[in-house]
């Protein structure tokens, strides 16, 4: 920091310490101003530019400063000088002071911390580069957050300095009328039958429905704008249309339906989207043929010895094949249409922000949600185009198992995958740029997995990025070769196919949405506030498409407030809330979350104590010779709170939907410890990490005497009986 900003620091580090030091935020209290009312008033009366002056001078100190009580000011100004020049003088001096505290932190914090928290700042530049005043103006109508906060972050962003200036005073005009009259009621008060005059009671209404009356009136703005701009429809066809007919999309449609709206859903390839065709049931159905094979060739720690296993793999593909179909029935067309959703193929296309056309039709409706959701992501990588690339998407058309199956990417989908191969009997490698599998995951959780599957055989490369694909050996091999670094070191794998699971990226293109405004944020997904609602206050996003979770589960959670926002948000909208939001990734040993693990609360600076239970502690697990992995709890400190859970081992992802309720509900771990579980059973685990949390906070004071009182009981029986 230079030496000019140091001495601005320093000047307003002094004004603040004197500020509290004189006890000025002490004097500015509204008894102490109704004591010295009168003789205020005469002062006003006799020199009111000075009096006035002096009042607005220090408003715009203590807003530049962001020192608290700017709303007890306001109230204040009502109460010394009255509506209108209580008006005036608050509304340019909160301006002004505004403006300064702005230009503050521009001056002494914006590059540091733009380097430091870009990533924070990126949805308010977002914001402001998506709306620009607008966005502003919201924020000062509805105050989200402190004005002095807005002040600061402001002060961080690329916004120009006049424009911060014109916005705030406009914006902050309204509440601002509503303070000082409230103000002037108060200035007005003679006794306590006062409190109940129709003015006062009516102020203070105001200020209590304020909020809500300012959002009612930007969203009202922001359709009126919309509406010039693209012509809105005199009349609407449907109260919903919904794009994408996944999960997110079933469940938008479904809820939509259950409460009687008219709506269409639009699918232009197969319903249940990718979690029924080619995700969530294909992938179970062929981890669970290949944990057959496994157990099979594991029975001999049992005692029970047979021949290794003969995979058919095309009848392990009818298998799942077989369980697609048999779920199909629940997303079909025919069941929706009964539920009375009116379900249309073809590509839909969104021509203004109410009208969505489909081929040669047009749909008029007052609501749009997309749920388009995401298709696989194939990075960039020399020769790639010369094979014919696996993904989790064209997996399950190949009919004979690939003998060598390379494996770009250790998330969830390739360990999963991975490993189901490795045991249908693949010579399956995984090559992993970052430095664990499940990069999301604690480092002790992926260690477990990772010895399990160098265990089984398959090949891992941790570190490792692949850098290009090139043709197969020269004697006679079939198989190509993927070339690999790390730490600088080249290194050359053969295999016969390529399975690519480096990630997800939504499906955003060919919607319309560039021609509307819509942006993406930096991961590719629809840039959406919490509520789930895009820049037009009408079109809202849902599952893999909006993000930040590319879960079944998660995209259902959107898809309900999606559609309870988008019909009811006139009256109340909901956020959406990730924080008890579990995932599980479907390996032997399963590795399941919710909230936070040490990875996150770390990175937040959260405080934390972990518990730790070992699956070889479980009866249950021992008796099934499958003791390894654990169950990790984190608390807040000295408290039976729970932050999150992370489990690695068997039936992990069964286990977890109790940490999960726990969380949900509020429920501590000395509930659980007090609930019974049945013996014997793996959902012990979760009573017995309780346990655990509950005998490292035993009470030992307690204890001691505890301890004294029986020994003076045993004593005492003892000489009585002689």
């Amino acid at each position: 920091m230079n030496r000019k900003r140091l001495i601005i620091l320093a000047v307003i580090i002094l004004a603040i310490v004197l500020f509290f030091a004189s006890g000025a935020n002490e004097a500015l209290t509204l008894d102490n101003i109704k004591n010295q009312q009168a003789r205020f008033q005469g002062w006003f009366a006799t020199d009111p530019w000075l009096v006035a002056g002096g009042f607005f001078a220090i408003y715009v100190a203590m807003a530049a400063l962001s020192l608290p009580g700017a709303a007890l000011l306001t109230l204040l100004a009502g109460a010394l000088f009255g509506l209108g020049w209580g008006l005036l003088i608050v509304s340019f001096a909160s301006a002004i002071g505004a403006t300064l505290a702005f230009l503050i932190a521009r001056l002494l914090a914006q590059k540091p911390l733009e380097r430091r928290f870009s990533r924070q700042l990126a949805s308010i530049n977002r914001g402001i580069e998506r709306e620009g005043a607008f966005y502003l103006f919201t924020l000062r109508l509805v105050p989200i957050f402190p004005f002095f906060i807005i002040n600061l972050v402001m002060g961080l962003t690329r916004m120009r300095t006049l424009t911060f200036y014109w916005v705030s005073q406009v914006g902050m005009l309204p509440g601002t009328l509503v303070y000082v009259n409230a103000g002037r009621e108060l200035g007005e008060l003679q006794s306590l039958g006062g409190i109940l005059s129709p003015g006062l009671i009516a102020s203070f209404v105001l200020i209590g429905i304020f909020p809500l009356l300012a959002r009612w009136i930007v969203d009202l703005v922001k359709r009126r704008r919309m509406a010039q701009r693209y012509g809105k429809p005199q009349g609407f066809d449907y109260d919903i249309v919904v794009i994408g007919a996944g999960s997110a999309g079933l469940v938008a449609s479904y809820i939509a339906a259950a409460v009687k709206s008219r709506v269409a859903l639009i699918e232009r390839d197969r319903m249940g989207g990718d979690c029924l065709n080619t995700g969530c049931v294909p992938s179970k159905a062929l981890i669970r043929a290949s944990r057959i094979a496994h157990t099979v060739r594991d029975g001999g720690r049992f005692g029970i010895h047979s021949e290794a296993p003969r995979i058919d793999f095309k009848q392990v593909m009818t298998h799942v094949h077989r369980a697609i179909d048999e779920i199909a029935p629940h997303d079909s067309p025919e069941r929706y249409e009964s539920l009375g959703v009116e379900v249309i193929k073809g590509e839909a296309h969104l021509q203004t922000p109410w009208e969505v056309r489909v081929d040669d039709r047009v749909l008029n409706t007052r609501h749009v949600i997309i749920a388009s959701g995401a298709r696989p992501k194939v990075p960039e990588l020399p020769g790639l185009d010369s094979i014919e690339v696996l993904t989790s998407e064209n997996l399950w058309q190949i009919e004979s198992l690939p003998g060598r199956l390379a494996v770009l990417g250790g998330g969830p989908i390739g360990c999963e995958l991975g490993q189901a191969f490795a045991r249908l009997g693949s010579r399956v490698t995984i090559v992993q740029q970052a430095d664990q599998l499940l990069p999301r995951e604690d480092a002790d959780v992926a260690e477990v997995l990772l010895q399990q599957m160098r265990g089984e055989g398959i090949g891992v490369h941790l570190g490792t990025r692949a850098t290009a694909i090139e043709p197969g050996p020269s004697h006679g091999d079939d198989g190509k070769v993927l070339v690999m670094e790390c730490d600088g070191k080249m290194d050359r794998l053969v295999f016969d196919r390529l399975l690519v699971a480096v990630g997800r990226e939504a499906n955003v293109t060919g919607l319309g949405l560039e021609g509307l405004g819509i942006a993406t944020t930096p991961r590719g997904t629809l840039d959406v506030d919490d509520t789930l609602r895009s820049l037009h206050p009408n079109i809202w996003a849902c599952g893999d498409v909006a993000g930040p979770y590319q879960l079944t589960h998660a995209s259902a959670h959107q898809a309900w407030h999606a559609t309870v926002n988008a019909l009811f948000g006139e009256l109340k909208r909901f956020r959406v809330n990730y924080r008890n939001m579990p995932a599980v990734t479907f390996t032997q040993p399963e590795v399941a979350r919710v909230g936070l693990n040490e990875r996150d609360a770390t990175a937040q600076n959260i405080a934390f104590e972990i518990t730790r239970y070992e699956f070889a502690e479980l009866d249950r697990a021992i008796a099934e010779g499958e003791t390894g992995g654990f169950i990790k709890v984190l608390t807040v400190p000295g408290k039976d709170r729970i932050l999150g859970a992370s489990i690695v081992g068997d039936h992990g992802g069964e286990l977890l939907a109790e940490f999960t309720l726990a969380m949900t509900q509020g429920i501590g771990l000395n509930k659980l410890l007090g609930t019974i579980h049945p013996y014997p059973t793996f959902s012990e685990a979760a009573k017995a990490s309780a346990g655990l949390w509950k005998n490292a906070h035993k009470p030992e004071r307690v204890l001691g005497w505890l301890e004294r009182y029986f020994v003076w009981r045993r004593r005492g029986r003892s000489n009585g009986r002689k």
